[in-house]
């Protein structure tokens, strides 16, 4: 394996979590071959977050070595609902939804991918084609014992919990995608590694050279818990604001800090080991905390806006502000809310107040302030269109209005 083969494999590795097979995968970059690398997003939400980019920077990567990148919108597939990883069935997408969620996709992830480097393709192109006999064919490639053999519906059938017949069509689905596709190598999360085995076997039976899988892990939310996810309220968007973006990096732990420069950050391990000694040897974590904010900020906007939104949070924490010197939060509700439900909104990512009991605890001891004046009343109304200055504490400011 010469140096720049060697090179590629390392690129390719790093966060990385499993090759199947690798040495296949050896063969395949040895050939100098250009490689068809696909990977496949269903649009059932209208935002593509942080955890998306894990898989999105990793076709990237590819993209970097000179190989086709194909980035894959399951519109068809979306109508059946991906079951990995849920324990129960998914409810059906309508597809107008669909249709509009797939092009907010395309857009998005020209902010990672290079536009004219970049086949968008939507597998409905090919299955609203397929005929019945030809359905029925790729539903023979695979037995319901196979089928269970999967974790997810191997539990759900023990415990009674329904399988409906269409889910069992989906890693099939996915499957044929790669043999459509004439992919050579299929990437996915962890999460996917029953689906990106079927394509494999898929592509076997219709006689094409089976693709190497690549799995990446999957990243926790701002919780630190759970995987991020837009139904969980613990992700951060591509479409995010500026500063709506940092803040929420900063709210993130400080073990879970390394985890998103491992899988977020463009830096080298080296580097991000030397920022890790640094920590050991004494050195506040928000600084580091702060070079990955901007940099993950840089790249979906430019470098001015990354500075810009640094400043903007260092403002929020600075004990000598002048109101208009507060950046401001939009806050989305459909009527007045409470102050107590506005300064502890999910949209504010718990970044100024923990919880509602905490929030009145404070009103109690006279420790918020609304336009400079004591808040006494923890049932105060905030009406709609209404610009309000608060600080908390001694350090915290933050200016929201709230907006339908």
């Amino acid at each position: 394996m010469d140096k720049d083969t060697k090179q590629a494999l390392e690129i390719i590795k790093r966060g990385s979590d499993e090759i199947i097979p690798e040495d296949a995968f050896k063969k395949l970059l040895t050939s100098k071959k250009k490689l068809t690398v696909k990977a496949g997003f269903d649009p059932t939400s209208a935002d593509l977050h942080l955890g998306h980019t894990v898989l999105i920077n990793k076709l990237k990567a590819f993209q970097d070595l000179g190989h086709t990148v194909i980035f894959l919108i399951g519109d068809f597939t979306g109508l059946i609902g991906d079951p990995s990883g849920v324990n129960e069935t998914r409810p059906n997408i309508d597809e107008k939804k669909l249709a509009e969620n797939s092009k907010t996709y395309a857009d998005q992830v020209f902010k990672i991918l290079d536009k004219k480097k970049t086949k968008i393709k939507f597998n409905s192109s090919w299955f609203t084609k397929m005929k019945p006999d030809e359905f029925i064919k790729l539903s023979s490639i695979m037995t319901v014992a196979r089928m269970l053999e999967r974790d997810d519906f191997k539990k759900r059938y023990e415990n009674n919990k329904p399988i409906s017949l269409h889910e069992f069509l989906y890693p099939l689905v996915q499957g044929y995608d790669s043999y459509a596709l004439e992919a050579d190598i299929e990437l996915g999360g962890t999460d996917q590694k029953f689906n990106l085995l079927v394509g494999r076997e898929v592509q076997k039976y219709y006689g094409q050279n089976e693709q190497v899988i690549i799995t990446v892990p999957l990243l926790e939310g701002l919780d630190g818990v759970k995987k991020m996810s837009k139904s969980l309220n613990n992700y951060i968007a591509l479409n995010d604001k500026p500063n709506e973006m940092f803040g929420k990096i900063m709210s993130i732990s400080d073990d879970l800090m390394w985890r998103y420069f491992d899988l977020l950050s463009f830096r080298s391990n080296d580097e991000i080991d030397l920022f890790k000694d640094q920590v050991k040897n004494g050195d506040n974590p928000m600084i580091f905390k702060k070079k990955l904010a901007t940099e993950i900020v840089e790249r979906f906007y430019d470098k001015k806006t990354s500075e810009n939104a640094e400043k903007a949070f260092t403002n929020v924490f600075s004990s000598k502000l002048e109101p208009n010197e507060v950046p401001v939060f939009e806050i989305n509700e459909t009527s007045g809310i409470s102050i107590v439900e506005l300064l502890t909104h999910k949209d504010l990512g718990n970044k100024f107040i923990q919880s509602k009991s905490e929030c009145r605890r404070l009103i109690k001891q006279s420790g918020i302030k609304m336009n400079k004046i004591k808040v006494e009343n923890p049932d105060l109304l905030i009406n709609l269109g209404e610009e309000n200055y608060f600080q908390i504490g001694k350090r915290k400011h933050i200016r929201i209005k709230l907006v339908s």
